[in-house]
């Protein structure tokens, strides 16, 4: 499997709807659970690339375009943008989706570095044993 079809099968979305209980004072989703939803995708999708132990070590600049108020659905993708010796960095838009509308729009972005760890929590490579040509 080449380095490309490896990306292309990692990348991973999150539907949620957004109901109230996630919502801030203002109705629309905190950024809070904003960053964890982009957090859990770009985990999970960083997991699916090299199949090892991963932990978040930094993001990158978060970017709030658009509220999402209540009631939307959302959609967070992610896809492994760089790969390093030990890291990866993910690559995390979501998408605001009315219920009773057709289309979407960008709403969030993001970057998550994460670093692959062995069983003593030491960084390993992350492209080490796995098949790419």
């Amino acid at each position: 499997m080449t380095l490309e079809e490896r990306i292309n099968q990692s990348e991973t979305r999150l539907t949620v709807t957004v109901f109230p209980f996630l919502t801030n004072h203002h109705d629309t989703l905190f950024g809070g659970k904003a960053m964890a939803m982009m957090d859990e995708v770009a985990f999970m999708c960083g997991t699916r690339f090299c199949r090892k132990q991963l932990v978040t070590v930094s993001t990158d600049k978060i970017d709030f375009h658009k509220a999402i108020p209540s009631g939307s659905i959302v959609e967070a993708i992610a896809r492994v943008e760089t790969v390093g010796r030990t890291s990866l960095k993910i690559f995390v838009e979501i998408f605001l989706e009315s219920m009773y509308k057709d289309g979407r729009e960008m709403a969030i972005q993001g970057r998550f570095t994460f670093v692959a760890l062995n069983d003593n929590k030491e960084p390993i490579p992350v492209l080490e044993g796995l098949d790419i040509q």
